[in-house]
């Protein structure tokens, strides 16, 4: 007999980045057609936007065909900055112009007047945009420090497009019907959180634990909307812990910053500039403005917190597959965004393991649903070549690997064995279902 028991509280944790949130999406999908209740919707990194929607019952949102990971956006997700593409364009059409001309009147071509104004004019007008766009930049930033190239350039990806994308589908099951425009983050924040508070305890809806990082404070940030008795014990006082200084109640004072916590969580570190948050003026922080983004090693922080909302059983869901065998390793991809995705898969497969080893000793029962193999990286949003199958895995593919070992990892051999009676929904005509190669449950009771 498995130890999960419904009656239990149970959490669902989220985790990863970028492209990995399809997988999130599967795993949903599987778990709402089995009719599994989630009381606590937890999140770091991409796993962030899927709680927030799925806390309010928008986990539909993710999958379906007009849905975050099947829509048209999502292929421009943490992609190049524009000005990380265009100005070394520029410069080397800028450099080629004049070797040619040098090359031409090496053999004797008379160059005509106009050329000449050209070759003047040109570099000019370059350096005339690089400074208007550096004082624009630095008269925007919070911080105008550092040299001219950083505040010219930035970090290389961007990430205000995966935060535009959740904040929209999140407005847009928040109005319904409703044409008005997408409000400011503060007060689609607020809206939120009032939604979300209105309707906890109803069927669809679950309390919610996000968890991102205060670069200035250099601490996590952890974001909750929980029911009582769990909200007081939760906002106590710990030992060693300044809790007014690192969680937001979400349904007080900090209302307005779940959509902030969002942006700041879908933000991987180092790689894109972090989000900033303006905390309000009756807060800890006093009107204080911070710039915040992920954490990879986050996971560990965001079940230690889930245990304290009260979470008794908890379902880690991770895209990021175990090592291979012997012989089996990946040959190393050239591009560098596949190179930083490596890297970042490699902190997440680390922390995992660090996590779990932590939260057998928090909760009754801990189980993770992850794929024994998994080609796509976090920022491979167009898919990836797949060196095992020969061909190109997408996204809707990882989604329906997600949905099937949901069903194999935990739904039938856990849920299944508490004696749940559960109908086991067949799949639709696009669905692809896809084996991962393990029956393995991972998880410790």
């Amino acid at each position: 007999m498995s130890p999960y028991s419904p009656e239990r509280r149970t959490a669902l944790v989220l985790c990863g980045t970028g492209a990995h949130g399809a997988y999130h999406a599967g795993v949903l999908r599987a778990l709402q057609e089995a009719g599994v209740k989630i009381d606590v919707m937890a999140g770091q990194g991409i796993g962030a936007g899927g709680a927030a929607l799925a806390a309010i019952g928008g986990g539909s949102r993710l999958w379906e065909e007009t849905g975050v990971w099947r829509s048209a956006p999502v292929k421009t997700l943490y992609a190049w900055k524009r000005s990380v593409m265009v100005a070394p364009a520029i410069v080397v059409a800028l450099t080629a112009l004049f070797f040619v001309t040098l090359m031409a009147v090496a053999a004797g071509w008379m160059m005509p007047r106009w050329w000449t104004a050209v070759l003047v004019t040109l570099p000019a007008l370059a350096v005339a945009a690089c400074i208007a766009f550096i004082k624009r930049a630095s008269a925007a930033a919070r911080r105008a420090t550092g040299t001219w190239w950083w505040r010219f350039f930035g970090a290389p990806v961007d990430a205000e497009p995966a935060q535009d994308l959740f904040a929209t589908v999140i407005w847009e099951l928040i109005r319904g019907a409703a044409p008005a425009g997408r409000p400011a983050r503060a007060a689609l924040g607020r809206r939120y959180a009032e939604v979300l508070l209105e309707n906890l305890g109803q069927p669809g809806f679950a309390e919610l634990v996000l968890v991102a990082t205060d670069v200035d404070a250099r601490r996590d940030v952890v974001a909750a909307l929980l029911r009582e008795p769990y909200c007081a014990e939760f906002l106590a006082a710990r030992p060693g812990r300044d809790r007014q200084s690192e969680v937001l109640d979400l349904a007080g004072v900090s209302r307005d910053h779940a959509i902030d916590v969002v942006a700041a969580a879908l933000t991987p570190p180092l790689i894109a500039d972090p989000a900033v948050v303006t905390f309000a003026a009756d807060s800890f922080w006093r009107g204080e403005t911070h710039r915040m983004c992920d954490r990879v090693a986050s996971l560990n922080r965001l079940l230690e917190e889930v245990a304290a909302a009260g979470a008794t059983q908890a379902i880690v869901v991770s895209a990021t597959a175990p090592a291979s065998a012997p012989h089996m390793l990946r040959v190393p991809r050239m591009d560098l965004r596949s190179r930083l995705g490596e890297y970042q898969v490699t902190a997440e497969a680390a922390a995992l393991r660090d996590a779990l080893e932590m939260a057998r000793l928090r909760f009754d029962s801990v189980y993770v649903v992850s794929p024994a193999h998994n080609p796509v990286g976090p920022f491979d949003v167009n898919g990836a070549y797949d060196e095992a199958s020969d061909r190109r895995q997408d996204l809707s593919e990882l989604m329906a690997r997600a949905y099937e070992d949901a069903y194999r990892q935990f739904i039938e051999p856990v849920v299944g064995a508490s004696g749940d009676q559960l109908v086991h929904a067949e799949p639709g005509p696009d669905d692809t279902r896809v084996r991962s190669g393990t029956d393995r449950l991972f998880g410790a009771s």
